[in-house]
């Protein structure tokens, strides 16, 4: 079977050792005659692997102890009302700024829930997209947390840098969280869907600091109270199970791998290769500030649009998979998350290279 590559936003690619090991241990996990997903969440098998994942991502993320590493219901959408109804009761508003799509859903919830500032919003000029720069910012004076999406996987646009704010600092880092190495004890919160680069849909993860637990709003859903949930140990009620055995997997894997700092000097060889080809192509280009560019999410056009089918279809066919960009902006869209090989990425690239040349 010839390789095949997927590089879809979400649901994404999971690194085949995992997924292989995941088929073996599936019906008989260590012997036990049964899958892990038929234990018991309060087995005190399913206990060890739960305690060896948060280990794990403590250890990969140099998670400080003043710090609740919390296993979720709902993905990311959930955390976009999870976070409001714990946070903005501090003083009843909050923060947000306006990096792309996602941004704009998560206000939609914090809205129902307090009075939001929308700090600046990304722009596009000359053709490019980018984020507003920091001098130009209307931060409130008393806000509870300032929220924001530092990788958008619509538009393909990533902030290199965290934000300079003096309240607790929330992101979703949804689509880039241990993709490169970051300082925890900036952030107030972070809380990321898995579906990308941790494993399955279903699950998030909520990584917050302790004085920020215990606000929640009174309508708070048990599940979305992050007290609650870190008193019992993520395990209110039935969690994800088999999604928090699969991202613990993944946090062996990137162990393996060398660590965050490891896997992030491949995502910048892959994405230096894939912009590279990108920018030096009279066919295809890129519609984003080049120092707001993903290393996630790498968007990009055909120079004639007629042709998308066709590039879809003929990629599809050479086992390049899930590039149809958002629906929202269209295009195309390579997600190159830890789990994507070099090898993969330079498949796509000499496809493209073909593709533009037979068309042109």
């Amino acid at each position: 079977m010839k390789p095949v590559y997927n590089f879809c936003a979400g649901p994404a690619m999971l690194p085949v050792a995992v997924m292989k090991k995941a088929q073996q241990e599936f019906v008989n996990w260590q012997n036990h005659g049964m899958s892990i997903m038929e234990f018991s969440h309060r087995d005190k098998h399913f206990v060890d692997v739960a305690k060896t994942a948060e280990k794990n991502l403590r250890l990969l993320m140099n998670i400080p102890d003043n710090y609740k590493v919390l296993f979720c219901h709902g993905g990311g959408r959930g955390q976009f009302s999870a976070v409001p109804l714990n946070l903005i009761g501090l003083t009843g508003k909050a923060d947000y700024l306006i990096t792309g799509s996602w941004s704009d859903s998560a206000i939609s919830e914090a809205q129902k829930y307090g009075e939001v500032n929308v700090v600046a919003r990304s722009y596009k000029k000359n053709g490019l997209t980018g984020i507003a720069p920091r001098d130009s910012w209307n931060l409130s004076d008393d806000a509870s947390y300032f929220h924001y999406c530092p990788n958008e996987t619509v538009d393909g646009i990533e902030m290199p840098n965290e934000p300079q704010v003096s309240v607790p600092l929330v992101a979703d880092l949804s689509s880039n969280i241990l993709s490169k190495v970051i300082d925890v004890s900036k952030y107030g919160l972070i809380y990321a869907g898995a579906q990308k680069n941790i494993g399955p849909s279903g699950l998030s993860i909520v990584i917050v600091r302790d004085d920020l637990i215990g606000h929640a709003l009174d309508v708070t859903p048990s599940i979305f109270d992050y007290q609650k949930m870190s008193d019992h140990d993520s395990m209110y009620n039935t969690p994800p199970t088999f999604a928090w055995y699969l991202a613990g997997e993944v946090f062996k894997w990137l162990l393996d791998q060398g660590g965050v700092a490891a896997i992030e000097a491949k995502n910048k060889i892959k994405s230096d290769l894939l912009y590279n080809f990108i920018d030096n192509s009279d066919y295809y280009a890129n519609k984003v500030e080049p120092q707001y560019r993903s290393r996630m999410n790498v968007t990009f056009q055909l120079q004639d649009e007629v042709a998308n089918s066709d590039f879809l279809a003929q990629a599809e066919a050479q086992g390049l998979m899930a590039l149809k960009g958002h629906r929202s902006v269209g295009g195309m869209r390579a997600s190159i998350y830890n789990a994507m090989p070099v090898e993969g990425v330079q498949s796509l690239i000499d496809f493209m290279a073909k593709f533009a040349a037979r068309a042109v």
